[in-house]
């Protein structure tokens, strides 16, 4: 199973397993990630599971959608490399994965 590191505000790492085609999202509250409130349950709907993808990643993931980037515009502290974590789906391509949370949701 792939592998998320999630880092959150303070700094702490959390490294947990997901299924092929499960959101990172969903391994987050299958997890107890406690900074992914993820609030409409995956359907991009909020912006409460707002993650910054780390360096290299970026480029391996599907491109943002309209309705993602509308949303992201809710979403405090918004940089570059922002995503909704309930849009980004885990594949072995994605193994190592790391994400950090934002201050707040």
């Amino acid at each position: 199973m792939p592998k998320i590191i999630f880092t959150d505000n303070a700094g702490t790492s959390r490294e947990v397993e997901a299924k092929n085609g499960q959101s990172i999202m969903e391994a987050a509250v299958q997890n107890m990630i406690p900074e992914i409130d993820a609030d409409c349950g995956g359907a991009c709907a909020c912006a409460t599971c707002h993650v910054f993808v780390a360096e290299g990643w970026a480029e391996k993931l599907k491109p943002m959608d309209d309705m993602e980037e509308s949303m992201l515009d809710f979403a405090e502290g918004v940089q570059p490399n922002s995503r909704l974590c309930c849009q980004i789906l885990m594949s072995d391509e994605l193994d190592g994965i790391a994400v950090s949370t934002p201050e707040s949701q």
